[in-house]
């Protein structure tokens, strides 16, 4: 119990409050188009895709979730990380905010229900990536840090047989969706941004890896790709 309520600190709570509530729903806000049923569906799959991964990866690792609530506050993380992984989280954010503003002052696209009817089975496939990664990995991390006090080890079951960094790769699925089930051509800007951090973050996380924790080496020799099978 303890350590439940140690997570739940007041920062943690506004957090929670703007990325998990308020980020979800800024297109319905900024637009004001509440009967706007595409938004509702990636409020939906935002909301209760962060509550249920949670509740999943809480069910496995409980300690993980105390590690994602220290987040910006961890003792040793990366130098480099500390800039990109903020530029990540409140990036994905710009998103939204683009298509919010695209449809206020009139949508720049307007995709069929066919593309949207696709997109919404990416954007589940994106959390449903994450959330397999989050399971699996007990160091899910929200900043690049080795974890010596809780026995950092290499985790190479589940999605990280298929590629180093699953967590990544559901991220950017996500992100390459919501343009297209929010029909707005404006929204891909933020998009392409955030294609570049997660490419940047990758290389850096992996080199920092293969130099730090024992085994990633041989590990990175195995699982040849960080993203993308067969690509990258």
């Amino acid at each position: 119990m303890s350590k439940k309520q140690s997570v739940l600190t007041p920062r943690i709570l506004f957090m929670l409050l703007v990325f998990v509530i308020l980020l979800p729903l800024l297109p319905l806000i900024i637009s004001g188009r509440w009967s706007w049923w595409e938004a509702w569906v990636f409020a939906a799959v935002n909301i209760l895709g962060f509550a249920i991964s949670r509740f999943l990866a809480g069910q496995r690792n409980p300690e993980l979730l105390t590690e994602r609530g220290q987040y910006l506050e961890h003792p040793n993380p990366e130098s480099w990380d500390q800039l990109l992984s903020p530029l990540l989280a409140f990036g994905s954010g710009t998103i939204p905010l683009a298509a919010g503003l695209d449809a206020r002052f009139g949508s720049s696209a307007d995709f069929n229900l066919v593309v949207k009817m696709l997109a919404i089975l990416i954007l589940l496939l994106g959390y449903g990536l994450g959330t397999y990664a989050l399971m699996e990995n007990r160091f899910f991390s929200g900043m690049v840090r080795l974890q010596t006090e809780r026995g950092h080890q290499v985790i190479n079951t589940g999605p990280y047989r298929w590629v180093r960094h699953p967590g990544y790769a559901g991220t950017f699925i996500s992100s390459v969706a919501t343009p297209f089930l929010l029909d707005s051509w404006w929204a891909f800007v933020p998009v392409l941004l955030i294609f570049i951090v997660i490419i940047i973050r990758t290389r850096l996380e992996d080199r920092f890896l293969q130099e730090s924790l024992e085994g990633y080496r041989d590990y990175a020799h195995l699982v040849r790709y960080r993203l993308f099978p067969g690509i990258w």
